[in-house]
């Protein structure tokens, strides 16, 4: 396709989508505006971007595209500040926020000055942030959301589909409140759990000192989430805030359900509780990207001495296969320690067990 597109916020996923458009549309413009100039730049740098817009203004003039990839507390104001752009009547307006009912809401005020706007929202991410971190497999086989309301938004949302084809993303149209539901469901939701989980350790800890040291392994894995920005999260939920009200009543409804097993020391409840947990859990698609990030950790049982882990890195460095994150944990028994390795792709956790059983050896585990 052939046109001008503006990317507002130069991040991971901006910056990522930018990637996915340039490759796929050789012959389109792309645009990059970010409140942090240093973003701006390097976005140039990299080739994520043509041309870097001084402001929202000038990048939104010409603009037969315009995606909004700001947390939604900021897409709410750029959509404010849009308003007053002089924009082509044939533009179509997009975003990648984690809620959709009140965004949709805001751009009402878009709609009625006759332009489109149709709400989105990559389930895609990664560990790292920053438009460094921006890559073109981001949404590969990721669920990408599009809420559409009439007719002229769903042949709009088509032409959005197109503009991304690049992403490689599996797209899904979706009402605003049913996205919101879902997203409430399967992301939002955990984040709140992950954190109380935190908090309550947190406060526990002021009884037994030791808490802090054997929170580790699985206890860092399940409450990994809640390491996510404050700020973002304060948004989301407050914007999708009535969804959450529901979804917390009903968990403490399935709390004081199992406080009833217990009382009753009701085994068979307590198993079936259990075994249903994990059928269901078992039963979710592997290889699909969900809402939240997922982490693929690779555990290497390492033995004591002096170089190893640069050695075992070493090796993945040879390889150029790219780590996210490393830590030890020494929970285990009968060995001296666990090197827990993280990567942004199943692919390149698997190259990176062969890499370590072919240059080392060492035992190698998905879990711990």
């Amino acid at each position: 396709m052939k046109g001008n597109v503006l990317i507002i916020g130069l991040g991971l996923i901006g910056g990522s989508l930018a990637l996915c458009i340039k490759k796929a549309h050789p012959n389109a413009k792309v645009f990059g505006f970010d409140v942090r100039d240093r973003q701006a730049e390097l976005a140039k740098m990299l080739g994520a971007i043509d041309v870097i817009s001084g402001t929202i203004s000038e990048g939104a003039e010409d603009a037969d595209l315009i995606i909004i990839s700001a947390p939604v507390r900021e897409t709410a104001k750029i959509i404010k500040e849009l308003e007053s752009c002089p924009l082509k009547e044939s533009v179509i307006i997009s975003d990648t926020g984690s809620t959709k009912k009140e965004i949709t809401r805001l751009a009402a005020s878009l709609k009625q000055k006759g332009f489109t706007f149709v709400g989105g929202h990559p389930m895609a991410g990664s560990h790292k942030s920053g438009i460094t971190a921006a890559k073109e497999i981001l949404f590969e086989n990721a669920f990408y959301i599009l809420t559409p309301e009439d007719s002229r938004e769903r042949e709009s949302a088509a032409t959005v589909m197109e503009w991304l084809k690049g992403t490689k993303a599996r797209f899904l149209e979706l009402s605003p409140d049913d996205h919101d539901y879902l997203a409430g469901v399967i992301s939002h939701f955990p984040h709140i759990i992950a954190a109380s989980i935190v908090h309550q350790t947190k406060s526990l800890t002021r009884k037994n000192e030791l808490l802090p040291r054997l929170a580790a392994g699985g206890f860092r894995d399940i409450t990994r989430i809640a390491s996510s920005s404050p700020e973002m999260w304060r948004d989301i939920l407050l914007h999708n805030k009535e969804v959450l009200l529901e979804l917390l009543d009903l968990w403490r409804k399935e709390m004081d359900r199992v406080s009833g097993l217990l009382l009753e020391s009701n085994e068979e409840a307590l198993a079936a509780y259990f075994s249903e947990a994990k059928k269901f859990r078992d039963g979710l698609p592997v290889k699909e990207k969900g809402a939240i990030p997922a982490f693929y950790d690779l555990y290497v049982d390492i033995p004591d001495y002096p170089g190893v882990i640069s050695e075992i890195t070493g090796y993945l460095a040879e390889e150029k296969i790219s780590i996210t994150n490393i830590r030890i944990i020494e929970t285990r028994e009968d060995i001296n320690g666990v090197l827990v390795i993280s990567f942004q792709t199943e692919k390149d956790r698997e190259r990176a067990e062969e890499c370590i059983q072919a240059c080392a050896s060492f035992p190698t585990s998905y879990e711990l």
